[in-house]
């Protein structure tokens, strides 16, 4: 019974802190009209997005609130026509430049590469730089109220994290643990005060900096090398004396990060590792989200079939208070609550699941990502 007990103080106290982020911390910027009169550079990195990048450039070609706009897009050595539909969407817009990207030379891995040549060959006068991915559909203000939200608070880096699109019953069941672990497990307000670069996070697919503050964190050269150059960029920025932050970005922009299940295992299945860093910190951190949020479920069923019924509730009232810090994610992030939240047991499982997929690979060196060896 006191080890129930202790589940359901542990998991409920964890979804008290998601609760304060939500509500408290997280930065919102406004959805409605805004308008900025600096200068902004919008930077797309593409690589094999023919068949997705056309939405992303028709939202970015139908920004408001930014009258000196531009748009920098780089083809990372595509091959399956990626140039050609952004020429044909695009037009003879002025705002529109296509570079030709060169292969990453050694030492780099592509995305990071991709962003820098889009800061170093985009015209100097843009003091603001906008990284967006290709699976990023902004709303028509977003880019001007991401930058009036970079200026009010006073930060170099702002990451506002877009409204995961979740399809899939593989979508629905991975996909929102993004956003659910770092508003229950990342001290929102004290990332922002804090100048160590341990206590950092940020998501590539909306990235707005501060452009001389980028400079001088070193840009994507100073995390050229790093599977998670988000987080890492983010790091480089406080190292150089900048200050970073989260933002809900639902309102502003939605991503549809993978098309099926084989995208999703791999595109996780690159990373997770870097995530965790040592496989010894990755086991305790996998053991405890599997004691705290897949335990529950398990044990009240045990219990109930021993006969243990006032054990069985206390590890229901753990697992519900796990579920409830799901849907509290879900409503701060634009995701869906319901049903999914009542999953989140076999969402942790998979997520364990693919951590260890993730060692596995790269220990044999056999982790890709869009054709390119990521290690």
């Amino acid at each position: 019974m006191t080890a129930a007990l202790a589940l359901v103080v542990a998991v409920a106290a964890l979804t008290g802190h998601t609760l304060v982020n939500a509500v408290a911390w997280l930065r919102r910027p406004a959805a409605g009209p805004a308008e900025v009169t600096e200068a902004v550079a919008v930077l797309l990195p593409l690589r094999d997005e023919a068949d997705r990048v056309t939405p992303c450039l028709r939202a970015l070609l139908a920004q408001r609130g930014v009258p000196d706009l531009r748009i920098v897009v780089l083809d990372d050595g595509s091959g399956d026509g990626t140039a050609e539909v952004v020429r044909a969407v695009a037009g003879a817009d002025p705002r529109v430049t296509l570079l030709t990207g060169v292969a990453p030379p050694p030492g780099w891995l592509g995305k990071p590469h991709a962003c820098w040549q889009l800061a170093t060959r985009t015209d100097p006068a843009p003091t603001v730089l906008a990284f967006v991915d290709a699976d990023v559909v902004l709303t028509p203000y977003a880019v001007a109220a991401a930058v009036t939200e970079l200026r009010a608070a006073g930060v170099t880096l702002l990451s506002p994290y877009p409204r995961i699109v979740a399809r899939t019953a593989a979508d629905r069941l991975v996909q929102p643990l993004l956003q659910w672990l770092w508003l229950t497990f990342l001290p929102l307000r004290a990332m922002e005060r804090s100048r160590r670069p341990s206590l950092a996070a940020a998501g590539g697919q909306f990235l707005v900096v501060d452009r001389a503050g980028y400079l001088r964190a070193g840009g994507h050269a100073a995390v050229a090398d790093r599977v998670l150059e988000d987080i890492e960029l983010a790091r480089a920025v406080k190292r150089a004396g900048g200050r970073i932050a989260l933002a809900d970005g639902s309102r502003l922009a939605s991503c549809r990060m993978y098309d099926d299940w084989p995208q999703l295992r791999d595109g996780y299945t690159k990373s997770l590792w870097a995530t965790f860093g040592h496989p010894g910190a990755a086991a305790v951190v996998l053991a405890l989200l599997l004691l705290l949020y897949t335990a529950p479920p398990l044990l009240a069923v045990a219990a109930l079939a021993a006969g243990a019924p006032a054990v069985a509730g206390a590890a229901f009232l753990a697992y519900l208070a796990g579920v409830a810090g799901r849907v509290v994610s879900a409503r701060a992030t634009g995701g869906r609550a319901w049903p999914d939240a009542l999953a989140h047991p076999v969402s942790v499982v998979v997520l364990g699941w693919l951590t260890v997929r993730s060692y596995h690979l790269r220990k044999r060196r056999r982790l890709t990502w869009r054709g390119r060896p990521v290690i």
